[in-house]
């Protein structure tokens, strides 16, 4: 076997670039170095797992992928035999490239030395070189590192990475501070028993359900717009496919706003950006997903909720509601508006207080300056202002039946001037999962908290 040199790794994208970038010039001569002249004869060296195999009695064609894409390798049956080759093994083939027209690029590598780097298993427990995954759910979750190796697996991740990615791009440009908050915390945001609790040194202690107390104390503290990115908890017993016990969360919290429309056209403008953002720079992930990016209207249209109960009781029947929608109620209200606007977005507004959280803001004696977003049918953000006056949080707390004493340093922030505030959070894997069409949460989730998953 011929000693490999010292060479640093070439990826894939490199060399199928670099033959594209010559063209078709390799059809004008018989030499191989006159003829791909942007690889000049170099000695190649490259390394990632067996895509595909194809043995023929004379020469094998082995498929190469790393994270770059795909390219055809050309070894002989002495070669083959040398590495024994199995899919999904780890190799490191070094050679020289050779002009080719193949189904991954003009550039083949024509191999001069192999060497095994990790021999994957001769069975695999499912099959990823396909053109998709022809598994079920909880098999493609139960095998999920091998599952993501298939491109559109890795494709829907991108498209969540980038969704983040766009979202502090996007807040940043508007003078917003990201911020880091713990995820141990003393007091429940929420006020209500769907936390995880646990033992903290002796003290009792819970997971975050969310930022909230913590986002409001940055905008308390100066800072003025605050967002974060952060894993989030909720211990619902629930086994729905839009629910998790675990996922990510984009919160937003500013400073000095007069009504909660404020929010709405932030998030407007936003949404407008990260949809935009993803189809200049993600085409071939959405290409290969095949997702059609939705249209976002200048102006998202807004119904207040109690509205939105009305039409789905003269208008679909559905008498049961009342003072918030399910998710039956949710879809046929965004049905509705699709049909009178053309919009895939909605926001409801003007939550009963008994509905809401004790530090929304109250409107009149039983509603709240709040709303949510819903999208293709499905809740994808909840907002609204925030009480900003101690006493009236205070009272607040009380009429929700919760002990202030329990939120003494919460509190504390507010006796010393708080601007007018408000904010919202949107749940990223809930928002990847509706763009790109999944009915289950969980395939935008790398690995799923619920009811029934801690593993892998």
């Amino acid at each position: 076997m011929k000693r490999m040199e010292a060479k640093g790794r070439k990826l894939i994208r490199e060399l199928i670039l670099s033959s594209e970038a010559s063209g078709p010039s390799y059809e004008k001569s018989n030499s191989e170095n006159e003829a791909f002249g942007v690889c000049k004869g170099e000695e190649i060296i490259v390394i990632g797992w067996i895509h595909r195999l194809r043995k023929l009695k004379s020469v094998t064609f082995l498929i190469l992928r790393d994270r770059s894409g795909l390219l055809q390798c050309i070894l002989t049956p002495e070669q083959t035999e040398q590495l024994n080759p199995t899919l999904e093994s780890v190799v490191k083939l070094s050679g020289r490239c050779a002009p080719s027209k193949n189904d991954y690029g003009h550039v083949e590598l024509v191999v001069e030395s192999v060497e095994m780097v990790s021999q994957a298993l001769p069975e695999l427990p499912i099959q990823i070189n396909g053109t998709a995954l022809e598994v079920q759910l909880d098999t493609l979750l139960e095998n999920r590192v091998l599952a993501l190796r298939h491109p559109k697996e890795q494709a829907i991740f991108k498209i969540q990475a980038a969704i983040g990615d766009v979202f502090r791009d996007f807040l940043k440009s508007r003078d917003f501070t990201e911020i880091h908050t713990p995820k141990l915390v003393k007091e429940g945001a929420e006020g209500g028993s769907n936390v995880f609790k646990l033992d903290y040194f002796g003290e009792t202690a819970y997971l975050a359900q969310s930022p909230q107390f913590y986002k409001q104390m940055m905008v308390i503290a100066g800072m003025e717009r605050v967002f974060e990115v952060g894993s989030v908890f909720r211990a619902e017993a629930h086994s729905t496919s839009r629910h998790l016990n675990e996922y990510v969360s984009l919160d937003l919290e500013m400073g000095f706003i007069e009504h909660e429309d404020e929010l709405m056209a932030l998030e407007t403008e936003l949404l407008r950006f990260v949809f935009s953002q993803l189809g200049e720079n993600f085409e071939s992930e959405l290409s290969l997903l095949e997702v059609t990016l939705p249209k976002v209207p200048l102006e998202i249209p807004k119904l207040k909720l109690e509205e939105a109960i009305e039409i789905l009781k003269t208008q679909y029947g559905k008498t049961e509601l009342e003072g918030d929608l399910d998710p039956e109620g949710e879809k046929l209200i965004s049905h509705h508006m699709f049909k009178e606007s053309g919009s895939e977005f909605l926001f409801l507004t003007h939550y009963p207080q008994r509905k809401r959280p004790m530090y929304t803001m109250p409107c009149g004696e039983s509603e709240t300056h709040s709303f949510d977003l819903i999208f293709r049918g499905v809740e994808i953000t909840t907002g609204g202002r925030r009480i900003h006056q101690y006493q009236t949080l205070v009272d607040a707390m009380r009429k929700k039946g919760l002990d202030p004493s329990m939120y003494t340093s919460y509190l504390e922030a507010f006796k010393y001037g708080v601007p007018p505030h408000g904010g919202l959070a949107i749940g990223l894997e809930r928002l990847t999962a509706l763009l790109l069409g999944f009915s289950n949460i969980r395939r935008t989730s790398l690995f799923p908290r619920d009811g029934q998953r801690l593993v892998p």
